[in-house]
């Protein structure tokens, strides 16, 4: 059985303190052989810059994944292809520096993970999903990867349940993203795919997906601009734990996790 821990969005500089803590407690918990953490907000709440994704990697991830705010900052856009666990959306336009697809060693096995970006309400211009993924999966597959988790990052449930449905079967998980907010759908598809909405978040508890409350609040009732700083203390590590067959990368089980930090 190969155990594959998958943490959502971490935003701000809270959301990596808590994450800090959080992977080794929960690596020697559930005895996990990868953790995969989504760090698209993970600078100031704007895509993640070199030296925060190499703190995340001293810290125990093993690959990060990122989404829209992907070149948000500009280090990352030169630096990317001296970071090959660092995913960009495998289905951002060809031209675009970085790579979708990473795989990791593990005593048992080789584990592929795959990211991609959704296209309905989404600001990226990226090539359609559903077929990019297929293609993606045979490169893991030839690659020796013995389980594959895809973070489909997206804004449209709908688009993002289309995603697990369409490769129920063919991976071990497919897991949302970009929301910050955990649904309540986790489960195991016919075919043998585990599946969540959206896995959540790593930040701010009490705040606003993430952001500060009375900010966003002002904004929403105001309608006019406003500075929306990143949310505090306590911070919630939110995700999900997989557990597979080695050998038919088939899910077996998949458990949220949800864990609350004070600073």
């Amino acid at each position: 059985m190969i155990t594959l821990i998958f943490l959502g969005d971490v935003v701000g500089e809270p959301g990596r303190r808590a994450l800090y803590r959080a992977v080794p407690e929960l690596r020697a918990e559930y005895g996990a052989d990868a953790i995969i953490v989504n760090g698209e907000n993970a600078a100031g709440g704007r895509g993640i810059t070199p030296p925060l994704a190499k703190e995340f990697f001293e810290n125990g991830v093993d690959i990060i994944t990122l989404g829209d705010h992907v070149w948000d900052q500009q280090a990352l856009a030169e630096h990317i292809n001296t970071l090959p666990r660092v995913l960009r959306p495998y289905n951002l336009q060809s031209n675009n520096p970085g790579c979708g697809i990473a795989t990791i060693d593990t005593p048992k096995g080789k584990v592929g993970v795959l990211n991609l970006i959704g296209r309905t309400f989404m600001r990226n211009a990226a090539e359609n999903p559903f077929i990019s993924a297929l293609g993606a999966i045979d490169r893991l597959k030839q690659a020796g990867a013995a389980a594959i988790l895809v973070d489909m990052h997206a804004e449209a449930t709908s688009e993002k349940i289309s995603m697990a449905v369409h490769l129920d079967g063919k991976v071990t998980a497919v897991v949302g993203t970009h929301t910050h907010v955990q649904t309540a759908d986790a489960r195991i598809l016919p075919a043998g795919t585990a599946a969540i909405t959206d896995a959540g978040m790593c930040g701010s508890r009490d705040g606003i997906i993430g952001r500060d409350a009375a900010q966003v609040l002002h904004a929403q009732i105001t309608a006019m601009p406003c500075k929306l700083d990143i949310g505090g203390w306590p911070v919630r590590v939110s995700g999900i734990v997989v557990t597979a067959d080695e050998t038919t990368g088939k899910a077996l089980s998949i458990q949220a996790i949800n864990r609350d930090y004070d600073r």
